[in-house]
Parts: C-alpha cells; structure tokens; sequence
C-alpha cells in the first residue's frame, strides 16, 4: 500500500524586512496509511509551518507533498478546499469553534459544505463518542475548555477523514483533561482507522505515537 503522505525535498522560506527568512529546508518523510506520527521540536523550529503544508492550508516555498497519490502543489485553491473537506480532519490548539453556533451545528458544519442529508443524528452520535451529547445546544462559550476541545474532536472526525491533523491538541489544558482528550483521540483514531499527524512539545504525549519525527531550526534532526 503506498503511503498516504509523502513529503519531498520540502522547504519555507518568508520575505521579512528585505531578508529572507528560512523556516523549513530539505524535509524528507513518508507516512503509512493508519500510522500514528508525532512531530517534535522546540517552539520556532517550524512544526506548525510543516504541518500546514502537508495539510494543504499553506504551499511550501520549495520540494513537493503528495497526499493521498495527490500532489498538493499544482491543486487550485478550490480543488485544495475540496480535498481537505472530504478526506482531511484537524484539531488546533484553540479549538477553533464557531461561536455563534451549538456544539452540534460546529460538528454538523463539515458533512453540510459536503452537501450531505440526514447529518444532525451522525453528529449527535459523534458528540455521544465524546461524551458530549447533553451538551449539544450549548454554545461554545458555555463549555469548558476540554468540552470545547471535544467537541473540536468531533468535528474533525464527522467528514470521516482518511488523515488527521493535531496542532499542540492539548496545549491549552490542564494535565487531567489533557489525558481524557488524548485518550479520545487515539481511541477515536484507532477505531475509524485514521491516519494522525500530531504537532506537540509533549514528549509523554509523542511517546504514545507509533513514530516520532524530531525538527530543529527548520530541518529533522
């Protein structure tokens, strides 16, 4: 089975004040479909740049990444969009919910851009997984951080993605919420067979990955 991610000789750099500032340069891996995968480095080291190049939010400087047997470099904007909506999920550090919409309708949003019928019960059900379903009407707001971060939980996996993307997914929790999130989220990984890529500083939290690739200054070490 060919790898679901491949990046090739992958490289940033960014125009700052007549300088050019490089941020990733010579970035070499591959990921197995169904693989767990950690990427670690110090604050800086560009792991959240490299995340959002494999994920498509952002096209690198150099190199070339192949997602799915798909080269990401010569998609359109749209055909980029359209890509991550069926096949990509993410979770950020910030959660990222919609606040003027319930717990449900921010799981919901997903599968209705897909134009998809009969959504409200499968994201009933996802919220159900997470431990959420009492919390359904309520508005982000109104929920905790580790309920908001499990409701952005749901959310990723409601498109059913073949890929999962986690920017620092526990970096604005407390330890104990943190491990209850953790566990969902391999335990939700596991069961519908997804591919994850975590970004984290958390060495106890890239342990549990079946691989960890390591940045420094822009480039694996």
């Amino acid at each position: 089975m060919p790898p679901i991610l491949e990046v090739t000789n992958l490289g940033k750099t960014y125009q700052s004040a007549g300088k050019t500032l490089s941020v990733l340069h010579d970035i070499n891996f591959s990921i197995e479909q169904g693989s767990t995968n950690a990427i670690i480095g110090p604050s800086g080291s560009g792991k959240t740049t490299l995340l959002g190049i494999c994920a498509g939010l952002d096209r690198p400087t150099g190199g070339r990444v192949i997602l799915q047997g798909l080269s990401l470099g010569i998609m359109s904007e749209d055909r980029l969009a359209r890509l991550r909506n069926e096949s990509v999920g993410f979770i950020f550090q910030n959660f990222q919910l919609m606040p003027s919409l319930t717990a449900l309708e921010n799981v919901m949003v997903p599968m209705e851009l897909r134009g998809e019928k009969g959504v409200r019960s499968r994201c009933l059900e996802l919220l159900k997984e997470v431990g959420l379903a009492d919390r359904a009407d309520h508005y982000p707001i109104q929920l905790s951080g580790g309920e908001q971060q499990r409701i952005a939980l749901a959310r990723a996996f409601s498109n059913q993605p073949s890929i999962l993307f986690a920017d620092e997914p526990t970096g604005n929790l407390d330890q104990e919420t943190s491990d209850r999130v953790v566990q969902l989220l391999f335990g939700l990984n596991r069961e519908k067979g997804t591919t994850l890529i975590l970004v984290t500083h958390n060495a106890d939290l890239a342990a549990q990955t079946g691989r960890v690739i390591r940045i420094k200054g822009g480039a694996i070490i």
